[in-house]
């Protein structure tokens, strides 16, 4: 899976803790914090995966939500966009499936530290 380079440092930042949550304001009002799960680049734009939280910090249905990723520079905030168009959608939730079973493929298979042949890499 291919990353573009905003996307591969949002990433890091995620995987070191340095950015968990996100609050998403809800069109009534209502205000729901998220996890940040990834930033996946698809058709060269990034989009952010984020599962929604209830006021405990759970989340029981497993639903995930999908919006464009909008880099503003280094000295803004970054911005979210609303994912409209139903085939970018599709798109954006194949990725993350694609990203969900690599992810549960290195997790199952344990790659040995040595290369194939037996040395050291």
């Amino acid at each position: 899976m291919e990353f573009s380079k905003i996307a591969t440092e949002m990433n890091t930042q995620i995987e070191n803790g340095e950015q968990e949550t996100v609050d998403i304001e809800l069109d009534n009002g209502e205000t729901v914090t998220c996890a940040i799960m990834i930033v996946l680049t698809v058709n060269d734009k990034d989009y952010i995966v984020l599962l929604p939280l209830d006021k405990n910090g759970q989340n029981n249905d497993g639903n995930v939500w999908f919006y464009e990723f909008i880099y503003n520079g280094e000295d803004e905030e970054p911005g979210l966009g609303y994912i409209s168009d139903d085939a970018e959608y599709e798109a954006v939730a194949e990725a993350f499936n694609l990203y969900l079973d690599d992810v549960e493929f290195d997790e199952l298979v344990e790659l040995p530290e040595e290369g194939l042949d037996g040395e050291e890499e």
